[in-house]
């Protein structure tokens, strides 16, 4: 089972679950807000001891 973490959409600030692969390297990628359905750039940094940090951006500030 995949963690989840809470972040707040870039957009309408409404908090929104992310399901975070922490297995894999880091990664960037593009996901619609479960709420106002506008895309957010997904930041995963995967740190030395194999904990995710997650960061989101409006698509324009990224």
């Amino acid at each position: 089972m995949l963690p989840s973490v809470e972040v707040h959409c870039p957009y309408c600030g409404e908090p929104i679950e992310l399901l975070v692969d922490e297995s894999a390297c880091d990664q960037r990628y593009i996901e619609d807000c479960q709420v106002c359905c506008r895309p957010i750039v997904v930041a995963v940094n995967i740190d030395e001891d194999g904990a995710a940090d997650v960061s989101v951006y409006a698509e324009n500030d990224a």
